[in-house]
């Protein structure tokens, strides 16, 4: 049988093709992907040599109100953070990029940002209005941003109030959103038409 060929077999293989053989073979191939990778912004998005996690949003403004943040670490007061300077603070342990450094190890390099925002509301005589309010926006951080002790959901912006309590991961400090007329109910962070 030296040297000769079988019909049903060629090279190890039977001969005849089955169904299975017949059908072409699926494509593993990944399909192209069109979404946005963030390159592009990676650039207009770059401070002090580190990428930014955040962006501000289209209705970003600066508060007119002088907001403040009071920060206690146990019954121990802690230096007044002015925070109407700008209208968005990045908050984390990345000192490079953070306007708002904090230190625990339980907080993420770019943990969080407090962002102002322009939004309606009507008015008590029925008519409507603009403000700026602040919120907060956790920026998916390992181990969370609390307003009140509760962990707020990733991504999606808080709306903060006078005297909310605000704790980023495991760090004992608490932070109170107050503003210079607290004691004061005027409607100051209004925006003219």
């Amino acid at each position: 049988m030296k040297g000769e060929s079988r019909p049903d077999h060629v090279w190890g293989k039977k001969n005849g093709t089955t169904e299975e053989e017949k059908k072409p073979p699926a494509e593993n191939k990944a399909k192209p992907d069109f979404g946005l990778s963030g390159k592009l912004a990676e650039e207009t998005n770059m401070f002090n040599g580190v990428v930014i996690k955040y962006s501000e949003p289209p209705e970003a403004r600066k508060p007119k109100r002088r907001w403040r943040f009071y920060p206690f670490k146990g019954d121990e007061d802690l230096p007044t953070l002015y925070i109407h300077r700008q209208s968005a603070y990045l908050i984390g342990r990345d000192r490079k990029v953070a306007d708002i450094p904090v230190d625990h190890p339980s907080c993420s390099k770019q943990h969080a940002a407090l962002q102002y925002r322009i939004s309606s509301y009507s008015k008590e005589d029925g008519t409507k209005g603009q403000r700026v309010r602040p919120y907060i926006i956790d920026l998916e951080s390992a181990n969370g941003t609390y307003i009140n002790n509760v962990k707020i959901e990733p991504r999606k912006y808080v709306e903060l109030f006078e005297k909310d309590v605000i704790k980023f991961a495991y760090s004992s400090r608490e932070y109170v959103l107050l503003h210079e007329h607290s004691k004061d109910d005027g409607d100051d962070d209004n925006v003219m038409e």
